[in-house]
């Protein structure tokens, strides 16, 4: 599936960006615990979290549920980062696309992984890998998975698995279209980093 026309990212989002030195007491220990360095420091998406900002409430119990599933998922970070950027693709978010290419590389993923998740090439991969990233795909393009889908891959995916996949798809989904409906731009670090397009 070819990557549909890129959204943009303006210079200034539809609503006003809060400041995420405003978060909570409650939300920056969140924040600490997610895995890795590369949401951290000058790969922080301040940004998108200052438009979650507007509704606090929101916001507090969906890092809980966020950063705490990324750590108990039933698939290696690896893994995650592979569907979130095949959902940065599907929803032509710039902003996911580029917040996340660096995270992947940290847990592992190739230059050859990343061309072949952005191109929608998942007979590249193998196993776990090429299920995930093909249920994955269903749930946004068809909302569902196919009962043919489902007899091809079902073998090689747990019961678990399949519902932290549903999860990590819906919290991406959240942010792509936050980032798409509000047009957040990009933090300085990310302005000039390779595009979602080619």
């Amino acid at each position: 599936m070819s990557i549909p026309p890129l959204h943009p990212n303006e210079a200034t989002a539809r609503l006003e960006c809060l400041s995420t030195e405003e978060l909570s007491a409650e939300c920056c220990a969140i924040l600490e615990r997610i895995p890795g360095a590369g949401l951290k420091g000058s790969g922080f998406p301040a940004n998108v979290l200052g438009q979650l900002m507007h509704s606090p409430e929101l916001l507090a119990r969906f890092l809980d549920w966020w950063v705490t599933s990324k750590s108990a998922m039933a698939f290696a970070e690896r893994q995650q980062e592979l569907v979130i950027l095949r959902i940065g693709c599907l929803y032509a978010s710039d902003y996911v696309w580029k917040h996340h290419v660096p995270v992947a590389c940290e847990f592992g993923v190739s230059n050859d992984e990343i061309d072949a998740v952005r191109n929608g090439n998942f007979d590249f991969f193998t196993g776990l890998d090429r299920a995930l990233l093909c249920f994955a795909e269903a749930m946004v393009v068809d909302r569902t998975i196919s009962a043919e889908l489902w007899t091809t891959y079902s073998a090689q995916i747990s019961a678990q698995q399949v519902i932290d996949l549903i999860s990590l798809v819906s919290q991406y989904v959240l942010f792509a279209l936050t980032n798409n409906v509000l047009q957040v731009p990009l933090e300085e670090p990310f302005i000039n980093a390779p595009s979602l397009m080619p």
